[in-house]
């Protein structure tokens, strides 16, 4: 049951990002920049497609990649809370964005500078999402790979707020600065 909550929780993830996106296009405002600033953000998509083969795997048992460390029912279901907590953040982080909603950087058409919502709490709420799913995810099917996502995709998931912070810096100014003095970057 848990890993069939492991495949759902990043079907919705996807699904939700596609929803938003389509709304946004439909608004004329063109939200997926992914790529269009930084090439190495393509890296992304084949290691995001090995995540969801893995899931799948797991739990439509399909030949598998890597080993499982360890297995307890009620690990899994944390796991799944972690996965659940994720959705729920990021639910409200898209509620939070609204027409500045964007996968990637986009200097030349920012959207106002969200600090309202599940932004006063976090300055960077889908990140933490990701990463509350992610670890969910390896709590449900723990294969060494996807603990290797984890420490990654966390190493990732900085590596981008620490460039979109730059870049925040150069649009907002001074009143990023301020956000960043009463908001933490995490949690």
């Amino acid at each position: 049951m848990t890993r069939y909550i492991a495949v759902v929780t990043l079907a919705l993830l996807v699904i939700l990002v596609l929803l938003r996106a389509f709304q946004l296009r439909k608004l004329g405002i063109k939200s997926i920049q992914f790529g269009e600033m930084d090439k190495k953000d393509f890296i992304i998509p084949p290691f995001a497609l090995l995540l969801f083969y893995l899931v799948l795997a797991s739990a439509f048992g399909l030949p598998a990649i890597g080993m499982e460390l360890f297995y307890h029912e009620w690990i899994s279901w944390i796991g799944v809370a972690f996965c659940v907590m994720g959705i729920l953040l990021f639910i409200g982080a898209l509620i939070s964005f609204g027409k500045s909603f964007r996968v990637g950087l986009d200097e030349n058409h920012p959207g106002e500078l969200v600090t309202t919502g599940a932004f006063s709490i976090s300055r960077n709420p889908i990140y933490v999402a990701f990463g509350l799913v992610l670890i969910g995810i390896f709590l449900i099917i723990s294969n060494w790979i996807i603990l290797i996502y984890v420490f990654a995709g966390i190493w990732v998931l900085n590596r981008q707020v620490l460039l979109e912070e730059q870049s925040l810096k150069k649009i907002y100014g001074e009143k990023y600065i301020e956000y960043c003095n009463q908001v933490r970057r995490y949690l």
